[in-house]
């Protein structure tokens, strides 16, 4: 490993970590198996984790909260170091890269609050008004679904 060497002071149990980030050991074992944190062997072959992985589970947790999928985390953290613990600079790089995808979430949240009481699915939830809004069915030229909340191309 690289960096510092791994010193007893700097190392938890995998109770300490399920402690501090609200996980179950088997969730943190889960997380292992994906490659979001690694544990070191002691020699009685227990294992110990960095404190560091108190943040890497902590934006595991934040980022599935914000409807990120597993792959997407995954590949965000394969990005940071394993044997330290993340800089300011490391968290920089993954917030300019998950920002566009939570702008483009946020963005479906407010199309479908925006058209809740009023269109949904095929373009409206209304025989009466669907002539105004989706004449001769031009939603379904921009592919199946709720067109007029997962894309902006189906109102143009």
């Amino acid at each position: 490993m690289r960096g510092k060497p791994m010193t007893p002071d700097r190392l938890l149990t995998i109770g300490d970590l399920a402690r501090r980030t609200g996980l179950s050991v088997s969730a943190i074992r889960f997380y292992e198996s994906r490659g979001l944190v690694r544990a070191v062997r002691t020699g009685g072959n227990q294992r110990r984790f960095l404190r560091s992985d108190i943040r890497r589970l902590s934006f595991a947790l934040i980022a599935q909260q914000l409807g990120l999928k597993l792959t997407e985390i995954e590949a965000e953290l394969a990005t940071l170091p394993l044997d330290r613990a993340p800089t300011q600079g490391d968290w920089r790089r993954i917030s300019e890269r998950v920002r566009g995808v939570l702008d483009g979430k946020i963005a479906v949240l407010q199309r479908t609050r925006d058209k809740l009481d009023g269109c949904i699915g095929c373009g409206c939830l209304s025989l009466e008004r669907c002539a105004l809004y989706n004449p001769d069915d031009r939603a379904a030229l921009a592919g199946p679904g709720p067109r007029f909340v997962l894309s902006d191309q189906a109102s143009a």
